[in-house]
């Protein structure tokens, strides 16, 4: 009776992790920074019912943690990644605060919201 090798790296279905690492390597740290601060925004819509799906997968708490950490990413790269970069992200950034303010029932105070410690106040 003979054994079936596994599948290696390369094979079909399974991941060539050295690939994957050479391929992350050539990827400039703006554009992964970049990336990151987009899929947190997107992610962020998603939570806020800012989707074609609108309220089904609208969750305040969630969208508060990811709005903060994409606060957070954009005070903390901000030195590092060029104002052609940055001015997007942080107007698309103020347009889940304010988005998020608006959603909720009971507003926070200003200054309170997600991500305002590293923005300061967003008003409308």
């Amino acid at each position: 009776m003979s054994e079936t090798p596994l599948p290696g790296p390369g094979d079909a279905g399974q991941p060539d992790f050295d690939e994957m690492t050479r391929d992350i390597a050539e990827v400039p740290a703006v554009e992964v920074i970049v990336t990151v601060a987009v899929n947190l925004m997107s992610a962020a819509a998603v939570k806020l019912g800012l989707t074609e799906e609108g309220d089904k997968y609208k969750d305040l708490d969630e969208a508060r943690k990811l709005v903060a950490a994409l606060a957070g990413l954009l005070d903390a790269s901000a030195t590092e990644i060029s104002s052609f970069h940055a001015a997007p992200l942080r107007d698309g950034l103020k347009s889940l605060q304010l988005a998020f303010r608006e959603a909720s029932v009971v507003p926070d105070e200003p200054g309170q919201g997600p991500g305002e410690k590293y923005t300061g106040p967003v008003y409308g």
